[in-house]
């Protein structure tokens, strides 16, 4: 109990914290940045690969904030067979009635692997909580359950990221209409995501409630302004890459002596070699 007294509230961070002014200088800025973080993503990528390292990334932030589109970006280069992203909804009829947290145990990544949680098991203490959809007995009692969750992830060897994209009110307002107006974005709007937002001020006290319950010294929460998409999009990526890379070898490999000699004799027309051949 000491430690999770000690741990509950190690990283004070609050919405009104979070500056909705920061954005990049222009396009050609956030198209260099993007470049470079999404190669130092990809060689982080097979550094987890070589070594059998994990790691979780779970994405929280209002509807709009721009989770799709990181998702997109963080992804682009990495080599799809050891990168599992869980869009997560309501759940299945197999798993109503399982602890919350069964659903998560199942999509965990295997080793070498990297799991990005669209949305999380942070939903119990937000719309869980907020619609009505979890007793408050359940919601206060997920705090010390996600802690202790987490907790077992990280003695486990798990690298977790925390990220919450926040964006303002009149934000969302545009980007509705924006979704509205362009025919392959419709089927992002739905009527549920209209209801959340009359709801706003019981998210907010939601959220810097869960940032206050559950932004650990294992696990910290890490507030991103997405106000302005590119500049979210490239402080996403950097908080991620600095923390899967923090006290991990990410160095490129060495190239192997003896397949370079043996590219070499095929280049010179002398066949692979014996100890190379099937």
């Amino acid at each position: 109990m000491a430690r999770r007294e000690k741990e509950a509230g190690g990283h004070r961070l609050r919405l009104a914290d979070i500056d909705l002014g920061r954005k990049l200088k222009d396009e050609a800025t956030y198209e260099k940045k993007l470049r470079a973080l999404q190669l130092e993503m990809l060689n982080i990528q097979q550094a987890y690969q070589r070594q059998g390292r994990r790691a979780i990334i779970a994405l929280e932030g209002w509807d709009t904030a721009g989770k799709g589109g990181l998702i997109r970006r963080l992804s682009a280069h990495l080599d799809p067979r050891s990168c599992q992203v869980w869009p997560i909804a309501a759940p299945t009829a197999n798993e109503q009635g399982r602890h919350y947290l069964y659903r998560f145990w199942c999509r965990l990544p295997p080793p070498g692997m990297l799991a990005i949680f669209d949305r999380s098991w942070y939903g119990r203490v937000l719309v869980e909580r907020v619609e009505g959809l979890a007793t408050k007995a359940e919601w206060r009692r997920a705090y010390e359950e996600i802690n202790e969750f987490e907790r077992m992830l990280v003695d486990h060897g798990d690298r977790l990221v925390k990220l919450f994209l926040h964006i303002s009110p009149q934000a969302q307002l545009e980007r509705f209409r924006e979704r509205l107006a362009v025919p392959y974005k419709r089927w992002k709007l739905t009527e549920e995501d209209l209801r959340n937002r009359r709801h706003w001020p019981a998210y907010e006290k939601a959220i810097d409630e869960m940032f206050r319950r559950t932004s650990t010294t294992t696990a910290p929460w890490h507030g991103v302004p997405c106000e302005y998409k590119w500049y979210g999009r490239v402080e996403c990526l950097k908080i991620i890459c600095r923390e899967l890379a923090r006290d991990v070898d990410v160095t490129p490999p060495a190239a192997d002596p003896k397949v370079a000699a043996a590219i070499a004799l095929l280049s010179a027309g002398q066949g692979v070699p014996r100890h190379l051949r099937p």
